[in-house]
């Protein structure tokens, strides 16, 4: 994060810009390698050695194929979002399909063996080399190449790191036969996934597109993208490394997965709805202490974006319980009607805007939140009523304490002591009232401190 800091204070918006252009190729193109098969080994209980090989060696080739395709591509994608600089960038960047392939077993095995830690432990480490050189070469003024390097080395070293820690080689063994035993589960989630990863990263690509010499304003939506995601994404990754393990082993007994489920958002709830209502509150004083005065224009689309963040990890409980009682199709069906409901927003919203466009991704992602409650009435008897019932007591008080630490910090000046007291008069008064009404939760809280004296 740090480091990350460090780059947007030197780099531009712009430079910023062309990468976030190229997001969507990168997040299709490596769905499309894995082609659902490392979803589909996770949910597999007994996996041989034989099969593991198989689909690792039809993720390096299929990566190999598509990559020269893009390699070809590349004028074409620098003449859609006008701008001749892409040839050459995209031709590097892609090269990153290759080596996020032949490191795609590795993570899995160490995802069904809850490895967590040591996941962590590779990703932290290739982040650190890749950022420590990123930082070196846009002090020495290299631009938008160390963006570029920075992703490659993170892909390589990312792979590198899990070789080692995971100790999983492949054999020399290739089935057609057992990768085609996959096909029935992983067709359905990699059709899924491409739609998924084609809309969640169009946004870039539709402002690169219509609003030509406007690459600054791409990087402004991408990096306020991505730093709203940051504190949803980990509450999401978290909760999906757990219901992954723990849902496919309840998948047969619906009372005791609609209490998990129940009890997961709760628990997302109470950490999600007062972190983003923080956010919306301290955007603007955080962006210009940290990122400086030339990212504010940032600000308007990061607290748009945060408004759907903040229940986006709901929806990816929904997704793994689909998943895990084996309704792919429910999941695919999902995943059409919420993209067409998109491209409906899009084309209404489009005419205002960035804004527009911002604000048409905020309203569909309540409006398919609440389709998948619909499905899961169904499944696991969890509703909207239901729903609601867990979380709108965490979004109230989450809403009060940020409005009562808005009135009192509204004529606060310096940015950093507004970040440090609007913080922490939204956490006081939180828990608080999360006590005063001994919500679950903060009871399940108190009772871990105490067994942890």
């Amino acid at each position: 994060m740090g480091s990350s800091i460090v780059l947007m204070r030197i780099l531009t918006p712009s430079e910023y810009g062309l990468i976030g252009a190229l997001t969507i190729f990168i997040a299709f193109s490596a769905l499309l390698v894995d082609s659902g098969f490392s979803r589909a080994l996770l949910n597999r209980k007994h996996i041989t050695d034989e099969e593991y090989s198989t689909v690792f060696y039809f993720n390096l080739l299929f990566s190999i194929l598509l990559y020269l395709l893009l390699f070809a591509a590349a004028p074409l994608i620098a003449q859609l979002f006008h701008d001749p600089r892409l040839i050459l960038i995209s031709r590097v960047l892609f090269l990153s399909l290759i080596l996020n392939a032949a490191g795609m077993i590795q993570m899995t095995l160490l995802t069904k063996k809850a490895n967590f830690k040591g996941i962590t432990r590779v990703n932290l480490a290739a982040q650190v080399i890749a950022v420590i050189v990123a930082i070196v070469m846009a002090l020495n003024g290299y631009g938008v190449w160390s963006l570029v390097v920075q992703n490659l080395l993170i892909a390589l070293f990312r792979t590198l790191f899990l070789w080692s820690y995971s100790r999983w080689t492949p054999l020399k063994q290739f089935s057609l036969k057992l990768l085609h035993s996959f096909t029935r589960l992983s067709y359905k989630l990699v059709t899924t996934s491409l739609i998924n990863a084609v809309f969640n990263n169009i946004y870039p690509s539709i402002i690169a597109y219509f609003y030509p010499n406007a690459m600054h304003q791409v990087g402004y939506y991408n990096q306020a993208q991505k730093y709203q995601d940051i504190p949803f994404g980990i509450l999401s990754n978290t909760f999906r490394s757990v219901s992954i393990l723990i849902l496919p082993e309840i998948n047969d007994q619906t009372e005791r997965l609609h209490r998990v489920v129940s009890k997961m958002m709760k628990s997302l709830a109470f950490l999600s709805f007062p972190i983003g209502f923080l956010m919306i509150l301290i955007a603007e004083p955080t962006f210009l202490f940290l990122f400086q005065e030339k990212w504010l224009p940032a600000v308007p689309y990061f607290r748009i974006l945060t408004l759907a963040g903040i229940i986006s990890p709901f929806a990816f409980i929904l997704n793994e319980l689909f998943i895990a009682r084996e309704k792919a199709n429910y999941f695919l069906g999902v995943e059409i009607i919420r993209r067409l409901i998109l491209v409906l927003l899009i084309a209404l919203l489009f005419r205002y805007g960035i804004m527009g466009l911002a604000a048409s991704w905020v309203i569909y992602t309540y409006v398919t939140l609440i389709i998948s409650l619909i499905l899961s009435r169904r499944l696991i008897r969890y509703s909207l009523s239901a729903f609601a019932s867990d979380v709108l007591p965490y979004l109230l008080l989450a809403l009060i304490s940020s409005g009562i630490a808005w009135f009192i910090t509204r004529n606060i000046q310096h940015d950093l002591l507004f970040i440090f007291t609007g913080s922490v008069i939204v956490a006081f008064f939180y828990l608080l009232f999360c006590r005063l009404l001994r919500l679950e939760m903060i009871q399940e809280i108190k009772e871990w401190i105490i067994t942890q004296k």
